[in-house]
């Protein structure tokens, strides 16, 4: 059966049997041949738009990815999402977590992924759903499992009929599960989007021809699904067929011309909130302004879909994040770690989807057309002029100087590298580098819990093994990823050598050298059970030589190393072949020259002691002796138990004491810690990890930790999150909130008669504004949490804010000069109004606000 996706198609509900209904086409061809069920939605697209039913819609979507958060947060995190204007939830699927070993499947706790799905939808938000199955993600091996390494004869992601029928079979079992659950908008789900591959253009090109042919593969086997919604994929500008390609990055309004078949709409699948990080990477941002210029650039130009990647990145717990990347996981997104408001991020964007909604219809119904106004400067307009429907962008590209453009005989301020929105083509409702959402300040806070039974026990991983006692023995040092097969992050590799008498150094001031080569990514070295050094690789070169002076002996001498994986790799082409380990070794210093043990003869041993007997959990720790602890051990296990914090704040461990190991509490593996390794600040990149209070009981905690390097457990810190420090910075000039609009008879009119700035301050819920730390008006400096005080001060700000404001948990402050007592005069006033105010909860006996 082909049925035009372009038009508007819809089931009789009565029938039994399937029955397709074409309304007046609305494209120029016809999109895919979909099998459709009854009581379904259908989806189809224009080059305006995805369509529901055969009416256009703007979509707003954000990435929340089941597997970072516990299930107990979902709800909120949906419900936050759908609060900043989000119609629509993005999610892949994990094919590693699924069927870890081959035909064994999970999708219980986290890995449920139909519960996410149904909730998704119990919110009355779409979604989409992006199955990869390779989907990269900064997620170990790119969401693939191991064990298809060890398929024959396979390559992967290429014209190769092993891995084509390993990623075929993965696909069909999961379109099964959603269908049996009734989850695609066809069936009358969430489900309107559907992702194959990701992002293989540049695979496709290492490929050549047996790329094209995959490719091609890929979009025929998962139209042949019969899904009964448009398919997609990332970073393809070629896509096969009827497939949608989709953009990826930061700026895709600019960056991106759209699909070349121009029936296609303008998606776009990644725009990044923030940038990923890795063990040794600095602090980065992406502010808010500059997410909301790209958005709205990406709208006028005729883009009608974002999906933000991140909205909330969660944590890579346990084992699961890709090479070097840490476990906190887009922590800068509009939703952080936590699953708090980021603001004014969150705020900031939902402003702007309020904005781009109410111009709706002339963004999907009006004539484009480009105005230019400068060098760097353009109105793009959407118009109805018989119905005088009109929305305008007026952009400035400068990124240093603003200006005041002159547009349809009026004159307005553009700010430097802002996008400023007239939803009649008149009116300014938003302007991008104009801000008035609140701003927040995240902070830390002792836990009591962190010095009450402050007892800490410690486990040896017992002896430094030697060559004798390893069972894997082979010529040269084998491949950490064959012999662990991804169950584990580390290798003991051992060997022993002879030195006579007349091979050791002659001169004192000489020292003997070990030199130990490794395909990546950390080591820790001994010699003779004396420990040598740590050597590790970074992101970007995961080989590394670690160098380290010796001591040796005459007679028989062992070298062990301890060689550990910070995830497998996430991308790239032949990535069944990458490797990591142990390769070349050899001794410098010795009388005779350099002693190459490369091919020596090398023991494996897999694993470490304590995780074959699971000593982080209640019955593992019981199978070895616990002594008290004995702080900078290397290889050594430490554990105490303690309470769980009172009240509903996450819960952090500030491990800045520590060197770098594993940690799990209560048997949950919190995630990979690496303190001693630092950026090039000088400090870590992570020292605070998440302890979601769904992984812990109210009393008797457990937390274990594995430090292969050196540290201080009980200097250790629990600590509890909040964000009740609130702000405001907002200027006289910026327009009035989005909410003082709205449309009627597809006009835009004011609901307010007061149509000037206004800065509002919302404590969380069941907290009140208990003080009032800063207040300035005129031209003030700073960011939240650390306000000064600029030129044009006003020493009236404080009191009137106070007056506003306290023992209230939302207060609304006019930006005006006479309010505050300010200065229209002033030299180089900027008309700003900068408020920080602290949020705590509420007395018993205080009234609801």
């Amino acid at each position: 059966m082909h049925v035009d996706m372009s038009h508007r198609v819809r089931l009789a509900a009565a029938a039994a049997t399937l029955v397709v209904v074409a309304a007046l086409a609305l494209a120029p061809r016809a999109a895919a041949a979909w099998q459709l069920t009854k009581n379904g939605t259908v989806v189809s697209y224009d080059r305006r738009s995805l369509m529901i039913d055969g009416r256009r819609e703007i979509f707003f979507s954000g990435s929340i990815h089941y597997p970072r958060s516990p299930p107990d947060m979902w709800p909120e995190l949906i419900a936050k999402a759908k609060e900043g204007g989000l119609n629509t939830i993005e999610t892949y699927v994990f094919w590693n977590i699924h069927e870890p070993e081959k035909g064994q499947f999970n999708f219980e706790g986290r890995y449920d992924m139909v519960r996410f799905f149904k909730l998704i939808q119990e919110h009355n938000m779409f979604a989409m759903v992006r199955l990869g199955p390779f989907i990269q993600a900064e997620w170990n091996h790119g969401g693939l499992p191991y064990w298809l390494r060890e398929i024959p004869d396979i390559v992967f992601r290429t014209n190769n009929e092993p891995y084509k029928m390993h990623m075929e079979t993965f696909v069909k079992i999961i379109i099964k599960r959603l269908k049996d659950e009734n989850l695609f908008a066809s069936q009358g789900g969430p489900i309107i989007l559907a992702q194959i591959e990701n992002e293989y253009q540049h695979l496709e090109a290492a490929f050549k021809d047996e790329g094209t042919k995959y490719i091609n593969w890929a979009a025929q086997m998962a139209i042949g699904t019969n899904i009964g919604i448009p398919w997609i994929m990332c970073k393809q500008t070629k896509a096969p067929g009827d497939v949608i390609p989709t953009c990826n990055g930061r700026n895709c309004g600019d960056t991106w011309p759209g699909p070349m078949n121009k029936s296609l709409p303008l998606l776009w699948t990644e725009n990044w909130t923030a940038q990923y990080r890795v063990f040794g990477d600095p602090p980065s941002q992406r502010s808010a302004e500059d997410i909301t210029f790209a958005v709205a650039r990406f709208f006028s130009v005729g883009g009608t879909m974002t999906n933000y990647y991140m909205y909330h990145g969660g944590t890579n717990f346990g084992r699961t994040s890709a090479a070097f990347v840490m476990p906190k996981y887009y922590d800068e997104a509009p939703l952080d770690e936590f699953g708090l408001y980021k603001e004014p991020k969150w705020g900031h964007l939902r402003d702007l989807h309020l904005a781009l909604k109410l111009c709706k219809k002339a963004l999907l119904w009006g004539t484009p057309s480009t105005e230019k106004l400068g060098k760097q400067f353009e109105a793009r307009v959407f118009e109805i002029p018989d119905q005088k429907v009109c929305v305008a962008f007026l952009s400035n590209h400068n990124t240093k100087d603003d200006v005041t453009l002159t547009f349809r005989g009026q004159s307005y301020f553009v700010p430097r590298h802002s996008i400023s929105i007239l939803a009649d083509c008149k009116t300014v409702v938003f302007g991008t580098q104009h801000v008035n959402a609140q701003h927040n300040q995240r902070t830390f806070h002792f836990a009591d819990q962190t010095t009450q039974n402050n007892v800490w026990q410690m486990f040896d991983e017992e002896k430094v093994p030697k060559y004798k006692q390893a069972k894997i023995r082979t010529r040269k040092a084998g491949d950490l990823y064959n012999l662990t097969k991804d169950k584990t992050d580390y290798v003991w590799y051992t060997s022993s050598f002879k030195l006579e008498p007349d091979d050791m150094p002659i001169r004192h001031d000489i020292k003997t050298v070990l030199e130990v080569n490794s395909h990546g990514h950390a080591s820790v070295a001994f010699v003779n059970n004396k420990f040598v050094g740590c050597g590790h690789g970074t992101k970007m070169n995961k080989a590394f030589t670690l160098e380290k002076p010796m001591e040796l002996k005459k007679g028989v001498n062992h070298v062990a190393v301890l060689a550990s994986s910070m995830g497998m790799m996430d991308s790239g082409a032949y990535l069944e072949h990458r490797l990591a380990g142990v390769d070349r070794v050899q001794i410098t210093g010795l009388n005779a020259g350099t002693l190459d043990l490369t091919n020596n003869g090398w023991g494996h041993i897999v694993g470490l002691v304590g995780e074959q007997k699971e000593i982080y959990t209640e019955k593992g720790m019981a199978s070895v002796t616990w002594k008290p602890a004995v702080n900078d051990k290397p290889l050594t296990w430490y554990k105490r138990h303690f309470d769980m914090p009172s009240g509903e704040d996450p819960i952090v461990l500030d491990m800045s004491t520590m060197g770098k190991g594993m940690m799990y509490v209560n048997g949950q593996g919190i995630g990979r810690y690496w303190i001693s390794y630092k950026h090039a600040l000088g400090r870590p990149s992570q020292q605070l990890y998440h302890i979601p209070r769904s992984f812990l009981r109210q009393k008797d905690n457990v937390l274990v930790l594995f430090e292969e390097e050196f540290g201080r457990p009980d200097a250790i810190m629990i600590l509890t999150v909040k964000r009740d420090n609130i702000c405001t910075y907002i200027s006289e000039r910026n327009p009035a909130h989005i909410k003082s609009w709205e449309r009627k008879d597809s006009q835009i009119t004011a609901n307010s008669d007061d149509l000037k700035a206004r800065a509002t301050l919302t404590c969380p819920p069941k907290k009140l504004i208990q003080q009032v730390v800063f207040a300035s008006y005129g031209n003030p400096m700073g960011i939240c949490g650390n306000y000064t005080i600029g030129s044009c001060h006003t020493p009236s700000a404080k009191e009137v804010v106070e007056k506003s404001c306290l023992g209230k948990r939302i207060c609304t402050l006019p930006v005006s000069a006479d309010v505050y007592g300010g200065d229209v005069n002033c030299p180089g006033t900027t008309a700003t109004l900068a408020v920080q105010a602290k949020c705590s909860k509420r007395s018993p006996s205080a009234s609801a606000q």
